[in-house]
C-alpha cells in the first residue's frame, strides 16, 4: 500500500496552478489585440453615389466614422478600434487651421497609454500633404497611418473597405512602429513623405517615385525598405509648439506666365512662394526680376518643379540661387515644399537654415 506525502502533493498542485495561470496569463497577453483610434476627416472613402455604377460622379464626406467602421467587421480580428469624427469634408477644402486641428488631435492620442496606433481617413486629393505635414510634427514611434479610397463605398468594386482594413492592420502592427507617418492604399505600404496623387481615376492613384515601403497582404505587413529623411521622434519641430503655420502659397510655372501671381502674393503678405517651375524648377527670364524684388522684401523663394515621377531640382542649376540666395525643394514636388515651408518658417527666417531643413526632410 503506498502511503502519499500530502504536503508533498499539495505543493505539486500549488506548482501546477501556477503554472497554468502563468500559462493563461502569457496567452491572453501574446492574444491581446493592438488599439486603434480611427479619426475621420471625410473625402472619398466616406463617399456615396447615386447608383453602384457611379465610381467617380459621387458626393464626399457622407458617411459618418460609426458606419464607416461597422461596413468593415473584419477590423475586430487585426484590432480593437474605436473612431472619432473629426471633420466631414473633401479634402480639397483642408485649410491650415484644420491640418493644425488634426494634427494636434493626433499628437495628443499618440501619448495615451490606450492608444497603439492612429489610422486617419482622408479625402485623396490632398491626402498626401496632410501625410507628409504629419510626417513632419507628431513626435511619436506610434504608426500613424493615412487612408482614402477612389471609389466610393457605394460603387461597384469599392476599394476603401480593403483599404481601411490594410490601414488598421499596419496601424496595429508593431513593425510599423518608427517608419514615419505611413499611407496605406491599394496593398501598397507608402511613406507620407514621398508619396503623391498620380492619377484621378483608377484604384492605383497613389506612387512614389521611390518605392513602396511594403505591401499588405491579407491583414500581415511585408517590408522592403525604410524611409531615411528625418521625421516624426527626429523631426525638430512639433505640433504640439506650433501655433499657427507660415503663410506660403505656389505659382505654377508654364510658358507665357506672368508675374502677376507673384506680385499679388507679396501684398497678401506671404512668407515664402513655391516656384514650381518647368523641368530643373527653369524660371523664366522675365520672371527673375520679380522673384529678385520679392526675395528683397524677406519673401523666401524656393524653387521646386512641377514634373511627376522622379528627379530634384539641383541647386544652382537653371539659376543662380546663392547669388540670388533663393532655396530648392530637393525632390519635394509644389505642393508637399509648401508644407515643409510653412512649418519650418515657424522657426526659422534664415534661407541657408531653411536650404538646411529641405536637404533633411
Amino acid at each position: 500500500m503506498q502511503v502519499r506525502n500530502h504536503k508533498g502533493w499539495i505543493a505539486g498542485r500549488t506548482l501546477a496552478l501556477i503554472a497554468a495561470l502563468a500559462l493563461s496569463s502569457s496567452t491572453a497577453f501574446a492574444d491581446a489585440k493592438s488599439k486603434v483610434v480611427i479619426l475621420a476627416t471625410g473625402g472619398t472613402i466616406a463617399g456615396a453615389g447615386a447608383t453602384a455604377a457611379n465610381s467617380a460622379t459621387y458626393q464626399a464626406a457622407k458617411v459618418p466614422v460609426d458606419k464607416l467602421i461597422a461596413g468593415v467587421p473584419e477590423l475586430a480580428n487585426v484590432a480593437d478600434v474605436r473612431g472619432e469624427q473629426v471633420f466631414q469634408i473633401a479634402s480639397e477644402s483642408f485649410t491650415n487651421e484644420q491640418l493644425m486641428t488634426l494634427g494636434k488631435r493626433v499628437s495628443a492620442l499618440a501619448k495615451q497609454d490606450d492608444v497603439d496606433g492612429i489610422v486617419i481617413t482622408h479625402g485623396t486629393d490632398t491626402l498626401e500633404e496632410t501625410a507628409f505635414f504629419l510626417n513632419l510634427v507628431v513626435r511619436s514611434e506610434k504608426p500613424v497611418v493615412v487612408v482614402g479610397s477612389m471609389r466610393p463605398g457605394s460603387a461597384l468594386s469599392a476599394d476603401g473597405m480593403l483599404n481601411l482594413y490594410d490601414a488598421v492592420a499596419v496601424a496595429a502592427a508593431k513593425d510599423a512602429r518608427g517608419k514615419g507617418v505611413l499611407v496605406a492604399m491599394n496593398d501598397e505600404i507608402q511613406s507620407g513623405r514621398d508619396v503623391s496623387k498620380a492619377i484621378n481615376i483608377r484604384t492605383e492613384a497613389f506612387k512614389s517615385p521611390w518605392g513602396a515601403l511594403g505591401m499588405v497582404v491579407e491583414g500581415k505587413s511585408y517590408w522592403f525598405r525604410a524611409p531615411v529623411k528625418r521625421h516624426t521622434t527626429s523631426s525638430e519641430f512639433d505640433i504640439d509648439k506650433i501655433e499657427k503655420l507660415a503663410p506660403v502659397e505656389v505659382a505654377y510655372g508654364y510658358g507665357n506666365m506672368s508675374d502677376a501671381a507673384y506680385r499679388a502674393f507679396d501684398k497678401a503678405g506671404v512668407k515664402a512662394v513655391i516656384h514650381a517651375g518647368t523641368g530643373n524648377g527653369s524660371v523664366a527670364k522675365h520672371i527673375v526680376p520679380a522673384l529678385q524684388e520679392l526675395r528683397g522684401k524677406g519673401v523666401q523663394v524656393i524653387r521646386s518643379a512641377r514634373v511627376t515621377g522622379g528627379g530634384f531640382v539641383l541647386r544652382n542649376a537653371e539659376q543662380p540661387d546663392d547669388k540670388y540666395d533663393w532655396v530648392v525643394a530637393h525632390d519635394l514636388n509644389p505642393q508637399k515644399a509648401r508644407i515643409l515651408a510653412a512649418v519650418a518658417l515657424t522657426a526659422t527666417q534664415d534661407s541657408k537654415e531653411l536650404q538646411r531643413i529641405f536637404w533633411e526632410y
